[in-house]
């Protein structure tokens, strides 16, 4: 199915932005400096990536200024999305809010942080169930208008928000967490896509490295990565996960796989993907990854192994 992202870009992969932030706190994960970060995506885009997405809450605002500083000179050969809805403030303490406000003012920030006049794809980061979805679709309908954004999208959305959202203006990519673990998406937000033609982007691909097998029950993660610290991932059951992957990289080493290519490969199982979004935060991360696309896990070798 052609959609908007599938027309921009050839390889199914989006940078996630969420990686290069570094010492900047807020969601990142783990130390990597402005110079380290620059390079990274330079390099990315040598190796054909075209879209990349951000957000201000990675690194309070570092990942966007990152990414404008690396396509300063190459602003129209990237596609760069950015969202709004989840803010904080002086002190840093998080907040969600879609109320028109913030929505206008995280925009106006965003543009100046990633230093362009224009962002491709701009995003609604979470609903808000105190504000009416059609209120900050008004304020991006605007500034859709006036060129200041090229497309709207919704993430973590449901089917009443988009609903709302598309009586304001065309909703053109969803972006949801979806990855061999956690499958809510595929009979909630895939159906979306399919019906109005729109993009899927995947977020949690990897399951922030459980499915690569990076992160294991030993691993320790630094100050500046948020699973050191962050109550959602204290509270995720992993234990469940893990015990999951002792039986399946076994599996996946009789048939000449490698769990991440098993991750990968079950996300573009699903014809509605368009692209999966990974982070990563050196070029040895980054070229497993597209390698990786290179060796698919059939799709009944999947069947079997979710069924574990």
């Amino acid at each position: 199915m052609q959609t908007l992202l599938t027309k921009f870009s050839e390889i199914p992969i989006s940078f996630g932005g969420a990686s290069i932030s570094g010492e900047g706190a807020g969601y990142g994960f783990g130390d990597i400096t402005e110079t380290e970060a620059v390079k990274l995506l330079h390099y990315s885009f040598e190796r054909g990536i075209k879209i990349y997405d951000t957000a201000p809450i990675y690194g309070f605002g570092e990942s966007e200024r990152r990414i404008g500083k690396a396509f300063g000179k190459k602003r129209d050969e990237v596609f760069i999305i950015s969202k709004s809805g989840v803010t904080w403030d002086k002190n840093r303490r998080v907040d969600m809010s879609n109320d028109p406000r913030v929505t206008e003012a995280m925009l106006i920030q965003s543009l100046k942080d990633l230093n362009t006049e224009y962002i491709d794809l701009y995003m609604v980061h979470w609903p808000d169930a105190r504000v009416d979805i059609r209120r900050p679709l008004e304020v991006l309908a605007k500034a859709k208008r006036q060129g200041k954004i090229g497309h709207i999208g919704l993430c973590n959305t449901h089917q009443d928000d988009f609903s709302k959202a598309s009586e304001i203006e065309k909703i053109e990519v969803l972006q949801s967490q979806l990855n061999f673990f956690e499958q809510e998406a595929v009979g909630s937000v895939l159906p979306l896509c399919k019906e109005f033609g729109a993009s899927f982007m995947s977020w949690g691909t990897l399951d922030k490295g459980i499915l690569t097998g990076r992160v294991t029950r030993e691993r320790k993660f630094d100050k500046d990565d948020c699973r050191s610290w962050a109550p959602w991932w204290k509270q995720m059951d992993k234990e469940s996960k893990f015990k999951k992957m002792d039986k399946i990289v076994p599996l996946l080493r009789e048939k000449e796989f490698t769990p991440l290519e098993l991750a990968l490969s079950y996300n573009l199982s699903h014809p509605e993907v368009t692209t999966l979004l990974c982070g990563a935060r050196n070029a040895g991360q980054l070229d497993s990854i597209l390698d990786g696309l290179k060796n698919r896990v059939p799709k009944a070798e999947i069947e079997v192994l979710l069924k574990i």
